[in-house]
């Protein structure tokens, strides 16, 4: 299969993860870009990033006719994670790829723990 077509599907697993669950750029586009596709560890940590924001803001133009979106919340939260992105952002370049992989499986493994708890 062609790179582009794996993109693709990649792609449209990552886009209905994070329609369905509101998660899809780091949990499936992470490993996936590594894995199927091998880029660069960095790099697919940066790529996901980019890609977040166009599968966040179709999740959301869904959402908002449904009433299902509070605008405080919203607000607060958005606040602190432009503040937490660019210091994540920062650190991401000055971490190696093996401590990359480590505390991002700690983050994972923390969710997935939290959601059967």
């Amino acid at each position: 299969m062609g790179k582009k077509f794996i993109s693709s599907i990649v792609g449209l697993v990552a886009g209905a993860a994070n329609g369905l669950f509101g998660s899809g750029g780091g949990t499936i586009l992470v490993p996936a870009l590594e894995k199927c596709l091998g880029v660069e560890t960095h790099k697919a940590h940066a790529t996901a990033l980019a890609v977040v924001l166009p599968l966040t803001l179709v999740s959301v133009f869904f959402y908002l006719g449904k009433g299902q979106t509070p605008w405080g919340t919203i607000l607060w939260v958005s606040s602190g994670g432009v503040l937490g992105g660019f210091i994540g952002s920062r650190l991401l370049n000055k971490i190696t790829a093996p401590w990359l992989h480590k505390i991002f499986g700690i983050f994972m493994a923390a969710a997935a723990i939290k959601m059967i708890f």
